[in-house]
């Protein structure tokens, strides 16, 4: 079995899903307990310039072998770099530079054996009449922006055994990211949904967060869950905002699969948060 397909397994099988966590990799200790029920973890270290342009090398090694002395074995991932960058870009130096960015939190994830990294979508207000995001309105010189952007980056991605799961941003509308994740034609890009930014959405027009999720379908590998009051995006513990967290997992539970679920939360939050979905039946 190939690293990518062994990436897209869970250690095992569970009565409900279980929930994982976003932290850095200085954070692992105080939480080893909860995760070492076989949490998937997603290491935030990769988002800072700090980490990319200094030893990362050596970062990468104390990680990978505290994460080891601890015993963790949950499915590990990384949160790529997206501040100030794009992926949809027509100016060949920033496009190199978004490339370059990637290309070393790739690396990065290599050197402590993450299995997925998240990058942003590229697409904003689907439907605003300024950006449609449409065939008619530009919707393939688009596509082949964030190919010529990061073409090489999803080669890279494949030959390490890594997915590139697009993570939903200000998008309004599924169409343009599902478009892009499968204009690759590789087992290597796939779909993240983030529930409290589809809940914002949601609230200038775009689907549900349940509903992303069963949009998505198979392309389906990542879900961010937080919640939020629909007005700023405040990565509040699950059942504090107006997210119809019943309907999340009944989507999650009808597309099936064993996508990874990644709270991203503050560190002293995740294991409350993750209380409050067990006390409902939702998940562990």
């Amino acid at each position: 079995m190939t690293r990518l397909a062994k990436s897209l397994q869970h250690p095992g099988p569970q009565a409900l899903p279980l929930v994982g966590a976003a932290m850095t990799g200085a954070q692992l200790a105080p939480h080893r307990d909860w995760l070492m029920a076989g949490r998937d973890l997603e290491l935030k270290d990769a988002v800072s310039h700090l980490l990319l342009d200094g030893d990362w090398q050596a970062q990468a090694a104390a990680i990978k072998a505290r994460r080891s002395d601890l015993g963790l074995t949950g499915r590990l991932g990384i949160h790529g770099p997206f501040w100030g960058l794009t992926i949809m870009v027509s100016d060949p130096a920033v496009r190199a530079l978004s490339a370059a960015r990637l290309t070393r939190a790739l690396e990065f994830a290599s050197a402590v054996e993450a299995t997925h990294m998240v990058i942003h979508s590229p697409f904003d207000f689907f439907g605003h009449p300024l950006v449609a995001h449409t065939r008619a309105t530009g919707l393939d010189e688009q596509l082949s922006q964030v190919h010529d952007t990061i073409g090489e980056v999803v080669k890279l991605a494949d030959d390490l055994g890594c997915l590139l799961v697009v993570e939903n941003i200000r998008d309004l509308n599924p169409a343009p990211l599902l478009a892009l994740v499968r204009s690759f034609g590789s087992a290597s890009v796939r779909v993240s949904v983030d529930v409290g930014h589809a809940h914002l959405m949601q609230r200038k027009g775009g689907p549900s967060p349940d509903q992303w999720i069963l949009e998505a379908g198979d392309l389906l590998a990542h879900v961010h869950l937080h919640d939020n009051d629909g007005q700023l995006d405040r990565h509040w513990v699950p059942g504090e905002g107006s997210v119809n967290w019943g309907a999340v997992f009944r989507a999650l539970r009808q597309v099936g699969g064993v996508p990874r679920l990644i709270m991203e939360l503050q560190p002293e939050a995740l294991e409350g948060g993750a209380r409050w979905l067990a006390e409902r039946g939702l998940a562990q």
